[in-house]
């Protein structure tokens, strides 16, 4: 959107969020390895049950090119847990209830949902290369065909 500045190839500041399993993710432990964060509203909702679908069903595609997956919502882990489950999901979920990574990564946009304006995430992926830098982004994805999309960028 032309209301957001880019961040491409400005370095990730390293982090820590509560993630499924748990876990903490921590972004330098990650080190070398191209890491894709997608942004999702909400577990257990149309869209971001396909958009999860698809991100499983290429893991492994995604694991040949040395590309880890991480989803953030703000959604509790208790339901992430229950949506990674219920979705057989290879790759863990990361809490985001305070918005902090919502607002590093810039995905809070008002929306509107039945004819009301409310504040939500705008699905948006996000490409972290090896050495910690932001080299690809995705906002206002539709899911259709998105995540192969991804998965072409993160081959080359």
């Amino acid at each position: 959107m032309a209301d957001t500045p880019s961040i491409i190839n400005m370095t990730v500041p390293d982090f820590t969020a509560a993630m499924t399993g748990e876990q903490t993710f921590k972004l330098s432990n990650y080190h070398g390895q191209k890491i894709v964060l997608y942004f999702y509203p909400k577990d257990n909702t149309p869209g971001c049950t396909t958009e999860a679908i698809q991100f499983r069903d290429l893991y492994s595609e995604f694991q040949r090119h040395n590309t880890l997956i991480f989803g953030i919502s703000r959604d509790s882990i208790r339901s992430h847990e229950g949506f990674k489950a219920k979705l057989g999901l290879p790759f863990d979920l990361i809490s985001d209830p305070d918005e902090a990574l919502c607002v590093m990564f810039n995905v809070m946009k008002m929306k509107n949902m039945y004819g009301k304006k409310v504040r939500g995430i705008e699905r948006s992926t996000f490409v972290i290369d090896g050495a910690g830098t932001l080299v690809k982004e995705w906002r206002g994805v539709k899911v259709p065909a998105h995540v192969e999309e991804v998965l072409e960028f993160v081959s080359h």
